[in-house]
């Protein structure tokens, strides 16, 4: 391993520019003769518009145009696409309905786009918006997704009867149910999964700008997937041929999903731009992000898990309820199904499983992948009723997953959910966490803990996940709408240095360090002489973006076949200059060299040649160096791991506290240990946040009840503590680099992890179970109702 190469722990390169404030975001950017757009959105979920009047709007200081639906509709311009369609059990396909930037006669959410104000600035822009009006006839409407099903409920779309938008299985549910009526025990659960507001650092931003010479867009967006909005933006929405769109997502910060996404705001300013033929600037204030950037979960569920009477998992069998919102988010479709019940077997042998998803339309905001998109769902149903197995059958929570682990030697797995595991070690990292936690003096402190009137608990969560979001004939097969293979281009300049041109997307993962690792290290020269370029779909040939864990497992092995590519021509150029065959080459450290003999050429030399061809063979040997490489793999990769975790509560607020957190993580071949531990650390932050302390509500009208901080709790450092982390890992067999990813792991495994230790702090008073989030409140309420009532005085 040389000082910067795979498997150092290299400081960030782009943090330099981060933290001196030199990053250059989308509201960073201002272009000449630039406008501002304020959207005028829906403060009803469910009405009709009998009339929009714009009149006085048009008239106020500073206003350069207002457009609404109907001048959107009259340029043909399309509704957002969904990239993913399911079929439903009885084959038909899902209930797709249209999705227009601007709603023309019908809004379907709070804070649905009704019309769009272009003014000289921001402020002009939103001081007219108060001017336009607006004759709305409000309508019933739902939320709730277990509701919205009801025959009786009020009706989201006339082509969605019922609210449903599909009822879609997995597994033989005839052989299901015989094993649960054949089993010793069946334990049952019924929970939710808390809907949830993803809160970017940095709030959504475009700016769309037309150029008249050319007929040519520019885009400039706060995305995680440039060259995906550029197909979708230009093929189904403004229709025009894809090369006249180029697509900039620079510097974005943070994105865990909800940036994946087309959104209305980036095709209304793009198509405005050539209306008004000047740029126009949108960036969401933080309460348009509250109701308008997708939300992530929502799901009902109900579950049994059938057991022999040595707790050996015999059958599991799953109904859940997903709220789709009001309309199909770009990959909202896939994320209950492909993404979550393809993952039900979770780390366990268990041979027989049936899902069956029902999604619904609501009168709410569209629900879209957020960080582990499914995969959480899955761990935290899984996770909840194994331990709640557990207790049922009086077994250790450790001893009941170890009966039923996948062994280290069973890999590659199929699981009766469609996956092929292609390894893993679920005992050795369970091993690993317990030593690390100190399991077997647990109950000690939680006696310790008793005598300072605390109630201690610890909690388990072992997983799997499927990342690396790619193999384009299984989502093909699945429904996806798009390949999802990636693209890198390595081009070497002349002194030797290193440009790489990545079809994905980095928006806090720090690509530009990771990347750069992979060529120093195959290269052989410093990490300070690589460039990584990204984001821009006018530089890069195509990407499929970031989103899955799929950047290293995919976009990097990209890079990775491009390195070959070059050292192959390389190695041509050097056998050429030192007079021998082209087999007698070798590349190591850096340098070029006949083998057998001291004669050699260092790389910058090498890359010099390649751009000096005064004596090649040019009829077979072409000048240059650069290379691009397309990578679509066989199979997901799949990291795992065991997260324990301890908390404390006060019985007399409810407050939980997490006082010990420990996780070890499969994450296959490290590039940089420090970059990945900050990706477990960030996830665990957003999964603890889940089980203690966010969650979206809106009333049974519709309505956002929160729409702000001050109603939505984010985590903060206070509420987590120092992580105990390492890793047990085992390379993947199917990926060239041998890499799984880490940027979901963190969000998967702790929600349940922390729950179960909820529940097991709180056991010796009956409570067998808590929803998500554990709140103060709602934890003292159920130790107050559980606690016997004072005997009168």
């Amino acid at each position: 391993m040389s000082a910067n190469g795979i498997g150092a722990s290299v400081r960030r390169k782009e943090d330099q520019r981060f933290l001196t404030g030199r990053g250059n975001y989308t509201d960073d950017i201002n272009r000449p003769g630039q406008t501002h757009a304020y959207i005028l959105r829906s403060p009803y979920a469910h009405a009709k518009i009998r009339k929009i009047d714009t009149s006085r709007a048009e008239a106020a200081p500073g206003v350069v145009a207002v457009f609404t639906g109907k001048d959107m509709a009259a340029d043909n311009v399309g509704g957002l696409p969904c990239g993913w369609q399911i079929h439903s059990r009885d084959g038909e396909p899902m209930k797709e309905p249209g999705h227009p930037p601007l709603v023309v006669d019908r809004v379907r959410h709070v804070g649905d786009q009704v019309a769009v104000v272009i003014a000289e600035s921001r402020s002009q822009a939103k001081d007219a918006a108060e001017l336009i009006e607006v004759d709305y006839e409000p309508l019933s409407a739902i939320a709730n997704p277990k509701k919205a099903l009801d025959p009786n409920a009020p009706q989201v779309w006339d082509e969605a009867p019922g609210n449903l938008c599909y009822d879609w299985i997995i597994g033989d549910e005839a052989e299901v149910d015989a094993a649960l009526k054949a089993a010793h025990h069946v334990t049952k659960i019924e929970l939710v999964n808390n809907r949830l507001v993803p809160n970017a650092m940095e709030p959504r931003a475009a700016v769309g700008e037309y150029d008249r010479s050319t007929g040519d867009y520019t885009l400039y967006t706060t995305s995680q997937n440039p060259h995906v909005i550029r197909l979708l933006m230009g093929a189904f929405v403004l229709q025009i041929p894809e090369h006249r769109l180029r697509v900039v997502a620079p510097d974005v910060g943070g994105g865990f999903g909800s940036k994946i996404y087309h959104y209305a705001e980036e095709a209304i300013v793009t198509w405005a731009s050539a209306k008004v033929h000047r740029p126009i600037k949108w960036t969401a204030e933080r309460s348009e992000s509250f109701m308008t950037d997708a939300h992530g979960r929502d799901h009902a569920t109900t579950a049994h898990l059938a057991m022999d009477k040595d707790g050996k998992f015999l059958a599991l069998k799953v109904e859940t309820i997903a709220n789709m919102g009001a309309y199909l988010s770009t990959f909202a479709p896939c994320v209950p199904t492909y993404l979550y019940a393809t993952l039900l077997a979770g780390v366990y042998t268990t041979p027989k499983i049936f899902a069956n998803v029902k999604a619904a339309f609501t009168h709410t905001v569209p629900v879209d992948a957020y960080r582990g998109a499914g995969r959480p769902e899955a761990t935290y149903l899984l996770e909840r009723i194994v331990s709640q197995a557990a207790r049922e059958m009086g077994l250790d929570q450790a001893e009941l997953r170890r009966r039923n682990f996948i062994k280290r030697e069973e890999f590659p797995y199929q699981t009766p959910v469609a996956l092929v595991y292609d390894s893993g070690d679920p005992g050795g990292c369970l091993d690993k966490a317990l030593k690390l936690a100190d399991y077997a003096g647990f109950e000690a402190r939680r006696k310790e803990a008793a005598s300072r009137g605390k109630y201690r608990g610890i909690g388990f969560s072992t997983y799997v996940e499927a990342c690396g979001i790619a193999p384009s004939a299984v989502v093909g097969s699945l429904g996806a709408r798009a390949g999802l293979y990636e693209c890198g281009q390595v081009r070497v300049h002349p002194t030797g240095s290193v440009t790489v041109f990545t079809g994905t997307h980095s928006h806090g993962q720090g690509h530009e360090t990771t990347f750069a690792q992979l060529v120093a290290e195959k290269l052989g020269i410093p990490i300070e002489n690589v460039d990584v370029v990204h984001g821009d779909t006018a530089k890069i040939p195509f990407g499929m973006g970031t989103y899955g864990s799929r950047s290293l497992a995919v976009g990097g092995v990209a890079i990775d076949k491009a390195l070959d590519k070059v050292i192959t021509k390389a190695r041509k150029i050097a056998a050429h200059l030192l007079e021998a065959a082209e087999a007698d080459i070798v590349f190591e450290d850096g340098e070029f060299k006949v083998a057998g003999t001291d004669r050699k050429k260092a790389f910058g030399e090498i890359s010099l040649a390649a751009y000096v061809p005064h004596n090649y063979p040019i009829t077979e040997l072409e000048p240059g160096l650069e290379e691009t490489a397309f990578f679509d793999p066989l199979n997901f990769s799949y990291p795992g791991g065991a997260h324990l975790c301890e908390v404390e509560i006060d019985p007399d607020t409810g407050v939980t506290e997490v006082v010990k957190f420990t996780a070890v993580d499969d994450f296959g071949r490290v590039i940089n240990p420090m970059i990945v531990e900050g990706q477990v650390h960030g996830g665990l932050a957003q999964g603890i946040g889940q089980a203690l302390l966010e969650k979206c509500v809106y009333d049974e009208q519709g309505q956002l009840l929160t729409g702000s901080y001050m109603d939505y709790t984010m985590p903060r450092a206070d509420n987590l503590p120092n992580f105990t982390l390492d890793t047990h890992n085992v390379p993947a067999p199917d990926n060239p680099l041998g890499v799984k990813g880490c940027g979901e792991v963190g969000a998967i495994g702790s929600p349940p992890a922390v729950i179960n230790a909820v529940i097991d702090a709180l056991t010796p008073l009956g409570i067998t179970d808590i929803s998500m989030p554990a709140t103060p409140d709602k934890v003292w309420q159920a130790i107050q109702s559980a606690r016997p009532p004072l005997a009168a005085e």
